[in-house]
Formats: C-alpha cells, structure tokens, sequence
C-alpha cells in the first residue's frame, strides 16, 4: 500500500475532523434544546469513533463534481451518519451482538427499549437534515432507508437457509450496504449541479464501492481483528450467509458438501478449522477477494468521467482503504 501524500493526508484529517465538530454541535444544540437523556446516550454512540467514510464520501463526490461550498453539503453529509449510526444500534439489537468496535454495545448498557428509542432519534435527525435539499436527493436518501429495512428483512429469511444464491446475497447487499454509499454519493452530485451522467457515474461509483465494502466485510469475519473489536466468525455464529459460505456451498458436492452443511447448522469455535478448510478447497475465500478487487475497480472507473483533481484522488484512496482496511 502506497503512503498518502501529504496534502491529501492533512484534507482528510481536516475534513474528519470538521464533520466530527459538526456532529458534537449537532449532539449540544439538541442537549440544550431539552432533548435531555436520548440526546445525550445517542450522541455517545454517534461520536465514539468512526472513520466518518459516508460522510467524507458525500464532501468528496460534491468535490469532483465541482462543488465549492462546504457549508452547501455538510447537512447531507451529516444525515448519511446519523443514519449510518441508527442501522447499527437496531442491528446490534437483532443480532444481540454485546460488542460493537470492542465496546459495549447500547442495548446491552441501557436496555434495549431505549436503544432502540435512541436509535429512533438518530435516524429521524438523519432523514430531517436531507428535508433542506431538492426533492430528487431527499427521494433518493428516503429509498435507500427504505432498502435498508426490504434487505434487513431478506436477510433474516435467509438465516441459515444453504440454499441462498449468489444473485439472494447482492440483492441484500445492495439495499443493505452498497445502495446508502450510492444515494449519499449520487445526491452530492445533484446538490454541486454536475452533469446527468456525472450524477449517474457517482451513483454507480457508490454501489460499486458499497459492494466491495460488504465482500471485504465477509473476508473479516473469517479472519477475525481483535484490534477492531471484530471477533472471527460472528456471521457464521448468527447464520448470516455470507458470499463465501454461499460460494462454498455451490462449488462443493457429495460428502464435502453435507460435511459444510452439518458445520453451519451445528457451528462452534471447535468446528472453525474444518470450515476454514472446506474454504480453502472450494478456493471460496480466494474468489470473494478477487470479486471484491473486481468492484473496486469498477468503481474506480467511474471517476474516469471527472479531471483529475484532490478530491478524485481522495476517492481513490477511499477505494484502496477499502481494500487494505481492517473493519
């Protein structure tokens, strides 16, 4: 992996560092505004950490298409966090999940009827910050939080179902994951007025992105990072079936394939070298890291519509960070 400039290193950490001001002001007016308790406990959450990628791909994409005022996108950018934040509070709950980045999560701190009130909060001052803008973005932010909940669904009916296909999981993935990247990238553009194809290349850049984003996720959960607080094998344990599991599953028969079977549906920690190893002869591990490198790619050659400029190769460098990151 290449260093980053110093230029694009110091716009990034600058451009961080302003949305995460951006969000305690947002947090503090509403404490002051005697939102009180939910206020409070959502904003803990919201500003425990992150790399801020949606938001910084929202300013980035408003960038390259020729967008000047900060000011002009940081609402949109702000949404796609609150909104971000929100999806993982109710999933922590559906997946009873007691960690999140190796910290406690909510529900397990202050119950689960407030988490999920809090993260009723966010998503409702999410969706709010989008209402200043035209009513092409503000539909295309609404149907992607509608995905999001169409996929929640799909994806639980495919708990444990070894039937699940390749064309299953993308769907899911695209509502769930890749179609939020592709609405905050798509509506950046409409807000900076770049071209209709300009628009529609941002679009695609973040499903695209979105996509690799959800792949490269799978491969973590195989792998495990106690660093980020991502334990190996949590999809496995919660019967989420992910492209490699599905990949696998397809390409093996017989004896091997009942043998993949009997260890998704009776799966613990002293199964995980012989999953791993089903894995390895299905070359199904193999095959999710060069899709995900395939996606990115792709993506990457949508930013070939747009000049060279910082904020085209800060998006690269989103794309590469994609690829090299560890959660």
């Amino acid at each position: 992996m290449q260093a980053i400039p110093e230029a694009q290193l110091l716009r990034l950490e600058g451009l961080r560092e302003k949305v995460n001001l951006a969000l305690e002001s947002l947090i503090q007016r509403e404490i002051d505004n005697g939102a009180g308790e939910v206020a409070q406990i959502s904003g803990e959450i919201l500003l425990s950490g992150g790399k801020r990628l949606r938001p910084l791909l929202g300013i980035f994409c408003y960038e390259i298409a020729g967008g000047k005022d900060l000011d002009e996108i940081m609402d949109l950018a702000l949404a796609s966090e609150l909104i971000h934040t929100a999806t993982l509070i109710h999933d922590d709950i559906n997946d009873a999940a007691k960690l999140r980045r190796g910290v406690t999560t909510l529900h397990e701190r202050i119950g689960q009827p407030k988490a999920i009130i809090a993260g009723d909060w966010l998503f409702v001052h999410g969706y709010g910050l989008s209402g200043r803008y035209s009513k092409e973005c503000i539909d295309l932010i609404r149907d992607s939080c509608a995905n999001i909940a169409i996929s929640e669904f799909k994806q639980l009916d495919h708990i444990l179902d070894l039937s699940t296909s390749p064309e299953d999981y993308l769907q899911i993935v695209k509502g769930k994951t890749a179609g939020p990247f592709a609405a905050a990238c798509e509506s950046a553009g409409i807000v900076a007025g770049a071209s209709t194809e300009q628009i529609q290349a941002l679009g695609r850049f973040g499903m695209e992105l979105g996509i690799a984003f959800q792949l490269k996720d799978d491969l973590l959960d195989l792998h495990g990072d106690e660093r980020m607080g991502k334990p190996r094998g949590k999809d496995v344990i919660e019967g989420k079936m992910t492209l490699p599991l599905i990949h696998a599953l397809t390409l093996l028969h017989g004896e091997r394939r009942r043998h993949l079977a009997d260890i998704l549906n009776n799966f613990n920690d002293g199964l995980w070298d012989e999953l791993m190893g089903l894995l390895e002869t299905s070359d199904s591990i193999a095959y999710a890291e060069s899709l995900m490198l395939t996606h990115l790619e792709r993506a990457i050659h949508e930013l070939d519509k747009f000049p060279t400029s910082m904020a085209k190769s800060l998006l690269m460098q989103v794309a590469e960070n994609v690829h090299n990151r560890y959660s």
